[in-house]
């Protein structure tokens, strides 16, 4: 599974955000619903999930496309996504399994190879996409979007992760304020290298397990109403360089206290009370 991402996809992928079916065509009135697209049986929405993409072929060459590429179109028809290198923004039409191509906006990022972003970005501008979704044999969504040039996207769903049972691998850390006021809280950084830091939630035994940066942390671990309950931490007494143990002192700070927690598809934010912040993705 493609992980996530980095900052764009660039010109074309913009153009797939989906609006009402009434402003794709002025004769017809919006039903109200989220926009379709048929399929072999029947039709599928097509917001609210978040797709990866998989592959373009053009001109009857295959190429598998980068793990940052991915595109998400929203209830209410913004788009956003990474088409390899440069990040995007969005809208389109949606009429049948019609996708009209609208403005776009990205970032303007220079990336060792731009090959495939190029590529996908000219095949999005090749005019209306035909879009057929279909589903795969592990049940999960597919959708091909194909131009008037018979050239072809292939995507794929990506499912968000589970907060029970998903190994968290830890990101960025922000160390709590002093309680004195402005700037309480130190700014947010990266881990340090050979850093080992990562969270694993167990619903069953209501405990939390994993790494603090260099030693071994579990804890008790209790879920409500958007945060969680961490228990005092017992961990292994391994002694590492300096910045892992700084790292693994900052960490630690989530524990003996709440924290409130939000998911967005596959990276999670930990808040505790006292501003201590981690940052979080989930691992393949």
């Amino acid at each position: 599974m493609k992980t996530q991402r980095l900052t764009s996809l660039g010109l074309g992928l913009l153009t797939l955000t989906v609006l009402p079916l009434a402003a794709a065509c002025g004769s017809e009135k919006d039903s109200g619903g989220s926009p379709t697209v048929g399929t072999g049986s029947g039709t599928a929405d097509v917001t609210g999930v978040h797709w990866t993409v998989d592959d373009l072929t053009v001109d009857g060459k295959k190429s598998d496309a980068p793990a940052s590429a991915w595109l998400k179109i929203a209830k209410n028809g913004e788009v956003n996504g990474n088409l390899g290198c440069n990040g995007f923004g969005a809208k389109a039409t949606v009429d049948g399994d019609e996708i009209a191509l609208g403005q776009f906006l990205s970032t303007d990022m220079a990336c060792a190879s731009m090959g495939f972003e190029n590529t996908l970005t000219k095949a999005l501008k090749d005019g209306t996409l035909t879009a057929k979704s279909t589903e795969s044999a592990k049940n999960a969504q597919q959708l091909t979007l194909t131009t008037k040039t018979g050239d072809t996207i292939h995507l794929t769903e990506e499912k968000a992760a589970a907060l029970y049972g998903t190994k968290w691998t830890i990101t960025t850390l922000g160390a709590a304020g002093d309680g004195s006021g402005d700037g309480d809280s130190a700014a947010v950084s990266p881990l340090p290298s050979g850093a080992d830091a990562y969270l694993v939630l167990d619903q069953k035994k209501g405990t939390v397990s994993g790494k603090a940066g260099c030693n071994n942390v579990s804890a008790d671990a209790t879920v409500s109403d958007g945060t969680i309950t961490f228990g005092s931490p017992s961990t292994t007494r391994r002694m590492c360089d300096g910045s892992l143990m700084e790292a693994e002192k900052t960490l630690l700070g989530l524990f003996d206290g709440k924290a409130t927690y939000k998911i967005d598809h596959r990276s999670m934010t930990l808040t505790s009370a006292d501003g201590t912040t981690v940052s979080a993705t989930a691992a393949d």
